[in-house]
């Protein structure tokens, strides 16, 4: 367990971005490993995206560990970079991404 300090500004001092985490995992116990990997990482989205500030170090720690969990026959995963200069539109009871001074990593 331990505590990730971020930026919260366009520059993120902290060098992290927010990128979406999407899978679609067609064995169960592979689904259940990913989500408690993604859940590792992210600090909103629902289901199976999730929204994940993530610096360099752990977008390729992330990537290594679905890399770990996934059948590449059977399994996606997809990491997209945002641009967070752009509007986000929130529908319905979603709140806006936002990276927070400190999140719980664990």
């Amino acid at each position: 367990m331990h505590y990730a300090t971020t930026g919260t500004s366009n520059n993120r001092p902290s060098g992290r971005r927010l990128y979406l985490a999407a899978y679609d995992i067609a064995n169960a116990k592979r689904l259940r490993a990913a989500l408690y990997c993604l859940r590792e990482y992210a600090t909103g989205g629902q289901l199976s995206v999730h929204e994940c500030w993530l610096s360099d170090t752990e977008r390729t720690s992330l990537i290594i560990s679905v890399n770990d969990i996934i059948d590449v026959d059977e399994d996606r995963f997809l990491l997209v970079k945002l641009d967070t200069r752009q509007h986000v539109t929130s529908l319905g009871k979603a709140i806006q991404p936002e990276d927070p001074d400190w999140f719980y990593v664990g």
